[in-house]
């Protein structure tokens, strides 16, 4: 059988955008039939369709799911925090290589308590059923 792939950006000396890492090991215990990837952005990934992440995203107040990397820019405050992983999600688009993207992006700010129920909520909707 074939699980589900989510993958989980964040730096984990950078305390703004460690909050998903912290998070990992709570998000397989309540997802036993998830399979979770800590990537680095500025490595090689292996690329699902869809790609669907959770990261820190400066700009937001409240956890948002992104359904297109277009969404990026339609408000100059809101970015992947780490540039390298929304400027190496976009060269993937455009190369033909990244079909479709689901972002749960994760304020840098919230509480990791709030985080980790709102992020579960979004990833109930985002989870085939």
């Amino acid at each position: 059988m074939s699980y589900p792939i989510i993958h989980v950006f964040g730096n984990p000396d950078i305390v703004m955008d460690a909050i998903p890492l912290r998070l990992l090991p709570r998000f397989s215990a309540q997802f036993p039939d998830v399979h979770f990837i800590a990537l680095d952005p500025n490595e090689e990934w292996a690329i699902p369709d869809p790609f669907v992440l959770i990261d820190t995203v400066v700009g937001l107040s409240e956890i948002h799911v992104f359904h297109s990397l277009d969404e990026f820019d339609t408000s100059p405050t809101v970015s992947v925090h780490d540039f390298d992983a929304l400027f190496n999600l976009r060269y993937l688009a455009k190369l033909g290589k990244l079909k479709g993207v689901v972002v749960i992006g994760v304020p840098p700010k919230m509480n990791e308590e709030e985080a980790f129920t709102k992020i579960v909520s979004s990833m109930k909707e985002v989870l085939p059923h």
